[in-house]
């Protein structure tokens, strides 16, 4: 529901206070002050009018992180060291992963306690791109770009990938932007082709890319703007 709304449907504030309060800038959401009546209300916003506290929301928590390589995408793992593993353990109270990543795949995967934006995150209806930087053994073929771009189809699974974007770099590398997320997709759609894939790193999903200044394993919050970014319109 739109902020706007939202104060409007309180009964201590009806709809002519609360866009006052909006206006005057006397609305604070998770501790900012805000004047975007548009913006949504979450279960876990903090709604605070005048310091008097409307909505005592738990508050989302949004990481990004550079995964490394030789660590799994879960939060519990008895072989192998996990992407929780690269965060105190103060840190990983109630986290779960907005997707994931192969064991030896790097970059930018994103840890949440909201459910709701993570569900949305991922939804296939939503169709959020993901774009991986592709390092190959063998030289790629210019004919892959349109070949991707139509859609390869796997007779174990029967069924056609979705379009997907190839932008060639130079012989051996290229980024490669899909709208899915299936096993081992990008090694297997090159390996269609007997392109053996030495490296993968995911450096943007949707809008929002991984930080350059990042190394392997380091974090950081997300801004509000970014969080934003990827919660679905719908």
């Amino acid at each position: 529901m739109r902020l706007d709304r939202w104060l409007g449907n309180r009964p201590e504030l009806g709809r002519q206070l609360a866009r006052r309060l909006l206006a005057e800038g006397r609305i604070k959401v998770n501790g900012a002050t805000t004047l975007q009546a548009e913006r949504e209300v979450f279960a876990f916003d903090r709604i605070e009018s005048d310091e008097r506290l409307l909505q005592d929301g738990p508050g989302g928590r949004y990481l990004m992180l550079h995964k490394p390589r030789g660590c799994v995408s879960a939060t519990v793992d008895t072989r192998h060291p996990t992407v929780l593993d690269c965060l105190d353990a103060g840190q990983r109270a109630d986290l779960h992963l907005a997707g994931r990543l192969d064991f030896n795949t790097t970059g930018l995967l994103l840890l949440t306690n909201d459910g709701q934006w993570s569900r949305g995150l991922s939804h296939p209806r939503h169709k959020q791109t993901k774009r991986y930087l592709v390092t190959t053994a063998e030289v790629i073929p210019p004919h892959l770009v349109a070949a991707f771009a139509e859609g390869l189809y796997f007779a174990y699974e029967d069924l056609t990938t979705q379009p997907a974007h190839l932008e060639l770099l130079d012989q051996r590398s290229a980024y490669l932007t899909l709208v899915e997320g299936r096993y081992h997709q990008v090694k297997r759609m090159f390996g269609r082709f007997g392109i053996e894939v030495i490296a993968l790193h995911r450096d943007r999903i949707g809008g929002l890319a991984l930080d350059p200044t990042l190394a392997e394993g380091a974090h950081r919050a997300l801004t509000e703007q970014e969080v934003a970014l990827l919660r679905p319109a719908d």
